[in-house]
């Protein structure tokens, strides 16, 4: 068994001590010896410090021969950020790969998606998370087919389709590899809680999480028949290739989780289901570090300090989210929220079995670059935008998925007419994941770093170079906290 390389252990031990769900995630511990790797929060007894090998990522963990571990599941750990410098590229690769890229691709085709050779790809991988690209897919199918295995009561067959491989036979052949016994053993030693005839998970998060805050921005933006918010619960429709059907998710009653119930109609990727859903609460954001580094900006610090838990409200699906962008041009929210409705009722695929409130799948990018967009009270100007955006999606000249860098992004959507700067940041922003996005032409962010009176949009472009690489969190901290903090009255 090699010997994974060992990342700042002091500190690491003290982590896994204390068990600090904040850095869960962030990093494994490899037991030499037991053979097993675990979470930071393991509830196991803390292993001794000579025999602990502490590695960047679970694939790191898989590739130097150490197994999962069956008490902390890390299967259900939040995902690892990588933020800054050249692992920029690795944070687009891990997104894409986790959106399935590598199950039906090479190395080669994703390395271009983001910019780079395969060879330096590699390289990168090595340094940032420890493994190769291709030993992060499989280990990512093999944790999630493990969380299929755990939590849900899907035939093996499923599972195996569900995580991304290719065939039964490499399913099982990777369990046992992996945890030295067939999936039926596994499934033997779960405890499953839900006997609904939906598809349940739970997917994991770092503290703090400011839940209401963020289930109140996207109600504010809920599209009539598509997404539902009530009682604590986030609902909405979806389809994803074949599959369509509805998807659930409320706050845990474990710790640092959410729970995920998914209604489908045919066999689904839950394993891509999960990575949005993930996505549209930025699950994998990790705020502690974030407010530490902004935290002694004299505009943002503050904020932050009173926003704890922020995250970048995301899309689970990019194309979706990017039309309403441009349905909100010009327009309040409100305003926008009633044409997409309009637009859904006319132009979407009703449910098979309304669920509810849930009543259409939002129209496919072909079925909208089609339809007759008149009598929504919509401006001649907007239709043409909405329709030019909906062909270029169509036709492959916008991809909306990482790239090889924010600006080439922002320069692919800003080619489509009607597109302009603000609606291009904000899509790369929520749509694609990019945490650097900054609308700064935007009106309500002037006037908050303003202090009221709306500054320049050079200004505040160059103010925001302060809080990179994280000018998407500093924009919603502004957004969100629209006020400076008051200051203290002075005593009498």
């Amino acid at each position: 068994m090699s010997k994974p390389e060992p990342i700042d252990a002091d500190f690491c031990y003290r982590i896994i001590q204390a068990k600090d769900a904040r850095y869960d995630g962030r990093f494994f511990i490899c037991v030499v010896s037991t053979g097993i790797y675990c979470r930071p929060v393991c509830p196991a007894r803390v292993p001794k410090k000579s025999n602990c090998r502490f590695v960047a990522s679970a694939a790191a963990a898989e590739a130097a021969g150490f197994r999962s571990c069956l008490r902390c599941r890390p299967e259900s750990a939040p995902g690892t950020p990588a933020w800054t410098g050249t692992q920029a590229s690795v944070a687009r690769a891990l997104r894409l790969i986790e959106d399935g890229a590598l199950d039906d691709c090479d190395v080669e085709t994703l390395a271009g998606r983001v910019g780079l050779g395969g060879r330096q790809l590699r390289r990168l991988f090595i340094a940032h998370v420890g493994a190769t690209p291709q030993a992060v897919a499989a280990n990512r199918r093999l944790l999630a087919a493990k969380q299929l295995i755990s939590e849900t009561d899907m035939a093996f067959s499923d599972i195996a389709f569900a995580s991304g491989f290719q065939s039964l036979r490499r399913f099982n052949d990777a369990v046992r590899a992996s945890y030295g016994v067939a999936p039926t053993a596994l499934r033997r030693g779960a405890a499953r809680e839900s006997a609904s005839d939906a598809i349940t998970l739970r997917l994991g998060f770092r503290p703090p999480f400011d839940w209401e805050r963020l289930l109140g921005y996207l109600s504010f933006r809920a599209i009539p028949g598509v997404e539902h918010i009530s009682a604590g619960r986030y609902r909405r429709s979806f389809r994803l290739g074949a599959a369509s059907g509805t998807i659930e998710v409320r706050q845990s009653a474990k710790p640092n989780a959410l729970d995920v119930a998914i209604r489908t109609s045919a066999q689904a990727s839950i394993r891509q289901i999960a990575a949005r859903i993930r996505r549209v609460f930025d699950l994998d954001a990790d705020p502690a570090a974030i407010a530490a580094a902004l935290s002694s900006d004299p505009v943002i610090g503050s904020r932050l300090a009173r926003l704890g838990g922020l995250r970048v409200p995301g899309a689970f699906d990019g194309f979706e989210l990017a039309i309403r962008a441009i349905l909100g041009q010009q327009v309040s929210v409100k305003g926008a929220t009633t044409l997409a409705g309009r637009l859904v009722a006319r132009c979407g695929e009703a449910l098979p079995a309304s669920d509810g409130a849930l009543t259409h799948i939002f129209p496919s990018p072909a079925a909208l670059a089609g339809a007759d967009l008149s009598g929504l009270g919509l401006t001649g100007g907007r239709i043409a935008a909405l329709k030019a955006f909906a062909r270029a999606v169509a036709r492959g000249e916008v991809v909306l998925a990482p790239g090889p860098s924010l600006e080439e992004k922002i320069a692919e959507l800003c080619a489509v007419p009607g597109i302009g700067a603000w609606t291009a940041h904000y899509i790369a922003l929520r749509a694609i994941g990019e945490p650097d996005a900054f609308p700064a032409a935007d009106l309500g962010l002037r006037k908050a770093a303003g202090g009221g009176a709306p500054i320049s949009t050079k200004a505040l472009e160059d103010m925001s170079e302060a809080w990179r690489p994280w000018r998407g969190y500093a924009a919603l901290a502004l957004w969100m906290m629209p006020e400076p903090e008051p200051r203290a009255l002075a005593a009498e």
